[in-house]
Formats: structure tokens, C-alpha cells, sequence
């Protein structure tokens, strides 16, 4: 029996790989903080570990003792991170700094896995508007492009969408209650991925031969920001909404306020500067042919099937 090891398993992505990583009959190490929910973490197989990443040496014991008690895993996803902080400082520590330390913490406790999948995102490479968090992902990427010996995967997805995510949820919400809400006056080319098939890729990436190497994940198409918000009306069943299309000096100076009235409570917002420079983009395609060839990745689900069935579970969840 394989065994693997997610981070950030209490998360979005990571309950879906988790139950992805299950259905292959892995024995699976949730890598959750003691404080953090078991809401989607039901299964009575999951095993749980709090690893503590910002001290390397007590990670290394940590692994250490688990190899001692457990034996080493075969697979690492090391999913755990951040995409806002109320500190910006906190953005390199978690999702670099905290990578490194993984990364050497098996190395250095002789626990090198057959196959390491880093999560990142498509938004480190969008060097005309990389964000803190993005540049962050980037760092951690560097990092271990620059490690010998050590079997890797970097998996880049676009935008991730499905039940329980939060941030697009809202954008469901606003629709639902009758505001179609646009920020700038060029049409956007988006592209999305459903955690499903984002899972899906994970799993390829682990059993294959492939190893160092980066890929970008997506459904394979480009959707106009039009098109999205009208297939998200489709399946909410909405046909009469209010369009407003917002300036984005207005939006900026929101994210700005934002993000100082979220400091002074010591909170992180989801309106600021990072989430501004994701709307101004307006290019948000990429290429998935590498990852069709190497690793016979195909999506599932595409965008119109895959906010149907998030719609659904919204519902039936309460959430709408």
C-alpha cells in the first residue's frame, strides 16, 4: 500500500486530493493543524499529522520518528499555503519559507519520496502582474528546481473552482442576488479548472515516470468574462440581473482601504492589492497541451458542468 502525505488538507484543494488519494487505497496522512477543521476530513482511514514547518529541526525529528513509527511516504503534496495574509511578510514565509523546510527536512532524514507535487499557481508567472502571493509560489518554485535528487512535480492551476471554495462562491452570491458587477472596461480572457479535475492531475503526476518538471492546469478552453458570469446565471437559474461595470482606479482605492482597515483588525482581506492586480489582468489563459502529452491529462469537467454541480452542492449545503 502506498502512502502519501498532503499538506494543507483541511483546505479546499486539499479535502478533494485527500478523497482522490482514497479512492486509490493509499494509506493517507492529512497534514492538518491542530486547530484546524475536520469538516470534509470524515473518512475513518484518514490519518492525521501537525507538522510544524517553521522550525526545521523539529520537523526533521518530526519526520524522523514518523519513519521510525510509520515507515517513509511514497508520495508528498505539499499543498499547504496562503492567498492573503494580513501580514504581506507572511506570504513568503508560509508558502516559501515553509516549502524549503519540507523539502529539506526529507532530504536531510533520509525520507526523499518517489514523487514530491508542489502546489503553485499559474499566477507566478504572470511577471506584468505578479502578486505577493504570487511571487511567493514563484520563490518555492526556484527553490526546488534548484534541489538534486529530489523527484518533483509543479503543478501551476488557473483559477480552481468547486464545492466548498469560497472566493468564487461570492461572485455566485452577488449574481444570485440580482447584480452582474464587472471591474474595467476590456473584456477579460479567463480560464478555470474544477478541483475534481485539479485532484486528477495531482494523482497522474504522482504515478507517472515524469519528474522535473512544471505544468499549467486547466479545463483546456478561454472563457470572456461574459461568457462566465452568463453560465454562472445558467445554472443559478437567474435571467434578470443589474449590470455595473466598476472603474479600476475606483477598484484599487477600495483594495487599498481594504487591506489598511483589515490591518488595523488584524485580519486579511479579500479585497486587496493582490486580488486587484488578479482583476487587471485580463489575459489569464495558458497552455495544457504539455501536461495532455505527458501525463494523459484530460479535464472531466468543463466550466458550464462543473458550476452546475457546484451550484448543486451550494445548495443542498445551505450555502445558497
Amino acid at each position: 500500500m502506498k502512502k502519501i502525505l498532503i499538506t494543507g488538507a483541511s483546505g479546499f484543494i486539499g479535502s478533494f486530493l485527500v478523497e482522490a488519494a482514497l479512492s486509490k487505497d493509499w494509506q493517507v496522512w492529512a497534514g492538518i493543524r491542530a486547530s484546524s477543521s475536520k469538516e470534509y476530513l470524515q473518512d475513518e482511514r484518514i490519518r492525521f499529522i501537525d507538522l510544524n514547518y517553521a522550525d526545521k529541526e523539529k520537523l526533521k525529528a518530526q519526520v524522523s520518528q514518523h519513519i521510525s513509527q510509520h515507515g517513509a511516504w511514497d508520495y508528498v503534496i505539499h499543498n499547504a499555503g496562503v492567498t492573503k495574509c494580513a501580514n504581506p511578510d507572511d506570504f513568503d514565509r508560509i508558502n516559501y519559507l515553509y516549502s524549503k523546510h519540507l523539502t529539506e527536512a526529507l532530504q536531510e532524514s533520509n525520507a526523499i519520496p518517489q514523487k514530491f507535487v508542489l502546489m503553485s499557481t499559474l499566477g507566478a508567472h504572470c511577471s506584468d502582474t505578479l502578486t505577493r502571493y504570487g511571487n511567493s509560489k514563484l520563490k518555492a518554485e526556484k527553490f526546488l528546481k534548484s534541489q538534486t535528487g529530489f523527484p518533483y512535480i509543479i503543478l501551476c492551476p488557473t483559477g480552481v473552482y468547486g464545492p466548498r471554495e469560497k472566493d468564487y462562491y461570492l461572485v455566485l452570491k452577488m449574481l444570485q442576488s440580482g447584480w452582474d458587477v464587472s471591474v474595467g472596461f476590456e473584456p477579460q480572457v479567463l480560464s478555470f479548472v474544477y478541483v475534481k479535475d485539479l485532484a486528477k492531475a495531482a494523482m497522474l503526476a504522482l504515478e507517472s515516470d515524469v519528474k522535473n518538471k512544471l505544468y499549467f492546469v486547466s479545463d483546456g478552453r478561454e472563457y470572456s468574462d461574459k461568457e462566465y458570469t452568463n453560465l454562472i446565471k445558467t445554472a443559478l437559474r437567474k435571467k434578470r440581473t443589474v449590470k455595473l461595470k466598476i472603474p479600476l482606479c475606483i477598484v484599487y482605492t477600495a483594495s487599498v482601504l481594504s487591506e489598511i482597515v483589515a490591518k488595523l483588525r488584524n485580519k486579511s482581506s479579500t479585497l486587496n492589492r493582490d486580488k486587484y492586480k488578479i482583476m487587471k489582468q485580463r489575459n489569464w489563459s495558458c497552455d495544457i497541451s504539455p501536461i495532455t502529452e505527458d501525463l494523459g491529462f484530460s479535464p472531466d469537467y468543463f466550466l458550464k458542468q462543473g458550476l452546475e454541480e457546484s451550484v448543486e452542492w451550494y445548495r443542498n449545503n445551505g450555502w445558497l
